[in-house]
């Protein structure tokens, strides 16, 4: 059994809680009270419930601390100590729809003698198959108990890749049309399942080869990236450069599809 810190234990915690209540929300998905954020962009009171016991758990445990969430936004804390970035149901419109195809997705961010912050530990549960895929810097990623690695394969024409497409009101349709155009004809398959946390942690996992998308919220990649690192990968911009959180686009492979990849992505907008 992997060893891991008070703190992932905390967090644990906080979405095992949650998630009896989110399965009991889906099963009964029809009769939920929904109402519009925005353009295709759904809450419903699940993710508020889910959202609100995350928070008074987490509070409970680390009351100085800020916490970034979905719904709330920043709740403040002391800045000189960490805080927890919270998403309680990433995947919202597959929950709306009946599709079991959603995760809790909670990171912990610290502060850096340097002034920047960093995540060091990660959880995505996925509620509906009770999967945890954690990681903690420095000790690796893990699905439960087992030990988590990136795809090991090599060549693009075997691969798997995820993605999310830009939908109502979302995102640059022209761009990821031309990264589209350059990756589909060089590779096994492409998938859009709908849940940024978990097609990072399926990439750790291995179940994806590699992953892009762009145009998304520090709650929906804050965990994944930590997984993916922990578990061998890389992440970045779509150029490859050290920048994914800055330009706001996400990268995600092993060392050998990576380079492949972001060559393909790189030449597709270049001149965009």
């Amino acid at each position: 059994m992997p060893s891991h810190s008070g703190l992932f234990t905390v967090i644990e915690r906080a979405a095992r809680k949650a998630a009896p209540r989110l399965r009991r929300d889906f099963n009964e998905v029809q009769h939920l009270q929904v109402s519009r954020k925005g353009p295709a962009d759904f809450v419903s009171m699940a993710d508020k419930r889910a959202e609100q016991t995350l928070v008074e758990e987490l509070r409970h445990a680390r009351p100085d601390w800020a916490i970034l969430a979905e719904e709330g936004g920043e709740l403040p804390g002391d800045p000189n100590k960490p805080r927890f970035i919270v998403d309680p149901l990433d995947g919202t419109s597959n929950f709306l729809h009946g599709i079991p195809h959603f995760a809790i997705s909670i990171a912990v961010e610290e502060p850096l003698a340097s002034g920047k912050r960093e995540v060091t530990t990660a959880l995505v549960y996925q509620p509906m198959t009770d999967e945890s895929f954690w990681a903690e810097k420095g000790k690796g990623a893990w699905l439960q108990d087992a030990r988590l690695r990136v795809s090991a394969r090599r060549d693009l024409a075997d691969s798997l890749i995820a993605t999310g497409i830009p939908f109502l009101g979302h995102g640059d349709f022209a761009q990821w049309s031309r990264i589209f155009g350059a990756i589909a004809p060089e590779v096994a398959g492409i998938r859009r399942l709908g849940a940024a946390s978990l097609d990072l942690a399926w990439v750790a996992a291995g179940r994806f080869d590699g992953y892009w998308e762009a145009n998304l919220q520090p709650w929906d990649v804050a965990a994944g990236i930590l997984l993916v690192k922990e578990a061998g990968g890389f992440v970045t911009d779509f150029r490859g450069g050290d920048r994914p959180i800055e330009r706001n686009e996400y990268l995600a492979a092993n060392d050998a599809l990576h380079s492949k990849l972001h060559k393909l992505v790189g030449s597709s907008i270049r001149n965009m």
